[in-house]
């Protein structure tokens, strides 16, 4: 009897056992099922909110349809295909420049020869720059701004392409660059002082017409190798991948800090939070020292005491002493400078004022644009 009661004291626990064994094992599925479902429709709820950064975009799809909605219709497309036809499969023998973040290569398409930009295939860059290019230079058209002629975006690719500008950069007829630039075809003379006046003059016009759009747009990066210069010396101004438009009522770009070294005013390497036209004019009256001393702004330059200085600071120091004609650039013939003392003088006095330390102080580019013109007497626009 005892035995039978032991028998049915263990047999009672074992049942407890595995029945509380089948309750805790359905417990836990139960649990494991709802943290499974919640955990999921958490994944869905963050899936559905996460953006994807404009300037980051990853997937080729969402490019495609995004950029394709962003782009003014009369924009043409062009094909992929096409484009590694003409450059040969963008042969390094087809590349004719270095511009902000891509190579420029020249091609031949069946509408006639084009320059064509290949982006870096740094997403951050190449997408900000494609970005920028296509919202200005795509919607504006002016005798010196270069013509934009249609884009690519494939994959990870962006490509822009370009009307073909014979002569290059004016960066490569101020200095040998010929290392640099495998078309050889273009014969280079030391530029008139008459040309640099009127490839000067073009490069304001150009700002000019940027700056006085109902949404101005600041270039933001005017330098020497983005002035390009066809068969009659005539400047296009090229390269907007750091131009940004000025939206609404504002007169300025909140925007970090881009430029070249040399080139960008006083305020921007200061940390001014902002970015203005009167940038570009600081700029654009480095360039009219460049132009004429063929002196890089960002290289130093041997002062007097042995000191070295920026062109900016040697210029505006040998203009306070009246000393321009000691500045010119040597392969400028003396027979062509004949006669023309005053219009020098007055070419260095109109750079000084553009690149006043005060950006209050400079004149706009319409004002520079009238003054230049009085140098050749030449009817203001």
């Amino acid at each position: 009897m005892a035995m039978n009661s032991n028998l049915q004291a263990i047999l009672s626990a074992v049942a407890s056992f595995f029945l509380l064994s089948l309750i805790f094992t359905f417990i836990y599925f139960v649990c494991r099922t709802a943290t499974k479902r919640r955990r999921d429709s958490a994944h869905r709820r963050r899936t559905r909110s996460i953006r994807r950064p404009p300037d980051l975009p990853t997937s080729t799809s969402f490019i495609s349809v995004a950029e394709s909605q962003m782009f003014d219709p009369n924009l043409k497309e062009i094909d992929m295909v096409d484009l590694v036809n003409a450059t040969r499969n963008f042969s390094p023998d087809l590349i004719v420049g270095d511009g902000s973040f891509g190579l420029v290569y020249k091609a031949n398409l069946p509408s006639g020869t084009v320059a064509v930009k290949k982006l870096s295939a740094d997403a951050f860059q190449g997408y900000r720059e494609f970005k920028a290019e296509m919202d200005t230079l795509g919607k504006i058209q002016h005798e010196n701004i270069v013509k934009f002629f249609g884009y690519c975006a494939t994959g990870s690719d962006r490509i822009l392409i370009y009307e073909f500008i014979e002569k290059g950069s004016l960066d490569q007829w101020l200095y040998d660059t010929s290392s640099m630039n495998n078309d050889v075809s273009v014969s280079r003379v030391p530029l008139s002082w008459s040309t640099r006046i009127k490839i000067i003059i073009g490069v304001a016009k150009g700002l000019a017409y940027m700056h006085n759009l109902s949404e101005p747009i600041i270039h933001r990066d005017i330098k020497a190798s983005n002035v390009l210069l066809d068969a009659d010396f005539k400047a296009h101004i090229a390269d907007f991948g750091l131009a940004r438009t000025i939206k609404g009522e504002h007169l300025h770009v909140s925007t970090q800090v881009a430029g070249t070294m040399g080139y960008m005013p006083p305020e921007y390497i200061h940390g001014a939070p902002a970015a203005t036209v009167m940038g570009d004019v600081y700029s654009f009256g480095i360039l009219m020292f460049e132009i004429v001393t063929c002196r890089r702004p960002n290289w130093p330059i041997k002062g007097e005491n042995g000191e070295e200085i920026r062109l900016v600071e040697w210029a505006t120091r040998m203009v306070s002493q009246n000393r321009e004609i000691k500045m010119l650039d040597a392969s400028i013939s003396k027979e062509d400078l004949k006669e023309k003392e005053k219009e020098v003088l007055e070419f260095f006095r109109i750079a000084t004022l553009c690149t006043k330390e005060v950006h209050k102080e400079r004149p706009n580019m319409n004002r520079v644009v009238e003054l230049l013109n009085q140098i050749q007497d030449e009817p203001t626009i």
